[in-house]
């Protein structure tokens, strides 16, 4: 449990973030907010994660996301999940691990980054591009399709 911060301007587009930001009535920034909490739910919803009871709520580029999951990968993909979305600046978590297991490192990808970039950084062989790729999957459908501000797990080998 904890925050996790992302970059906002960051990520996939799941919904219209500066409509929100500047709602004039507090209904309609219920409403955008609402619409955008049910974006980022079926997001990862879409991605074949294991949860139960899973909760999304968005407020001022603020995710909060509980429920449970049954491994710690299944949490860390969520949290990226929702936290890779264009809009979203931090991601509080309230999920449960019903098997708890070593945390991975998340890591922000720069320009100029790639997987054997990132694999030779923080494992020391940049042929090991691939387990970062396996953790991140599928959230990444390609190990060349990367960006800058997106955030990737890091698993301990």
């Amino acid at each position: 449990m904890g925050l996790f911060t992302f970059i906002k301007e960051a990520g996939e587009k799941l919904f219209g973030h500066k409509e929100a930001e500047q709602a004039v009535s507090p209904e309609e920034k219920t409403r955008l907010n609402q619409a955008a909490a049910q974006a980022i739910f079926d997001h990862i919803n879409s991605l074949g994660l294991k949860w139960s009871n899973l909760m999304v709520s968005f407020m001022s580029g603020q995710v909060s996301i509980s429920g449970s999951t049954p491994d710690q990968e299944n949490r860390e993909k969520i949290i990226l999940a929702a936290g890779n979305v264009q809009g979203v600046d931090n991601v509080e978590d309230h999920l449960t691990v019903e098997a708890p297991a070593a945390e991975a490192r998340f890591y922000t990808v720069v320009s100029g980054d790639t997987l054997s970039k990132i694999a030779a950084e923080q494992y020391g062989n940049a042929s090991k591009y691939p387990v970062i790729f396996e953790a991140n999957k599928p959230m990444l459908k390609d190990p060349n399709k990367i960006y800058p501000g997106q955030n990737l797990r890091i698993p301990p080998l």
